[in-house]
């Protein structure tokens, strides 16, 4: 099949589609089809789509389970307008659980709250697995078999990443207390004290 003829029927699978595609998903979608692309010519034509959305306001994103077309970082406010519910907000424990299991992995919830210092809820590790962000990989081979979690291409996905590697490092995320430094609580500094 060319190429040109191609790219147009690609533009509506990822424009019609509500999860990333993989090439080989693509490839299999033409199974029987009398002009049967190449996984070289579904490749060829993605490169081409992604160089034409690149002036755009949308862009085609290779994440962990493929390919998606969607809007740009930089117009995501004003398209969240659209839609009147907020974002769903997560709880700091939440957050920090879920960078304990991305960072971590695998590994046990024992672990987790010896690392955070206090316990978790089972709510907790729930709301993680229906956000289908967190699995279990097996149990840990001491007493008790604790279950061990790591993370799901969905929490890839969501984050906008193709693999852990693209994860922001330990050292870059201290980086971030510079622009929320903690303050300093010395019986001079404390508010309301002379």
């Amino acid at each position: 099949m060319e190429i040109n003829k191609l790219k147009p029927i690609l533009e509506a699978l990822f424009a019609a589609s509500d999860k990333p595609l993989s090439v080989s998903f693509i490839f299999d979608l033409f199974a029987g089809d009398i002009e049967q692309p190449a996984k070289d010519d579904i490749r060829q034509a993605i490169n081409e789509l992604m160089a034409r959305y690149q002036a755009g306001g949308m862009e085609l994103k290779q994440v962990a389970s493929g390919f998606r077309l969607q809007v740009k970082p930089a117009y995501e406010v004003w398209v969240s307008r659209l839609w009147d519910q907020k974002p769903p907000r997560y709880s700091r424990a939440l957050l920090e659980t879920l960078a304990l299991i991305a960072y971590r992995q695998p590994i046990t919830r024992g672990e987790i709250e010896d690392i955070r210092g206090v316990s978790i809820s089972s709510n907790m590790i729930k709301t993680l697995q229906e956000r289908e962000w967190v699995k279990p990989l097996g149990h840990k081979d001491v007493p008790g078999r604790p279950t061990l979690y790591g993370t799901t291409n969905a929490f890839l996905d969501y984050f906008n990443l193709k693999s852990l590697n693209e994860l922001p490092t330990l050292a870059e995320i201290g980086d971030l207390d510079q622009y929320h430094p903690e303050l300093p609580l010395g019986e001079k500094n404390q508010i309301g004290v002379n």
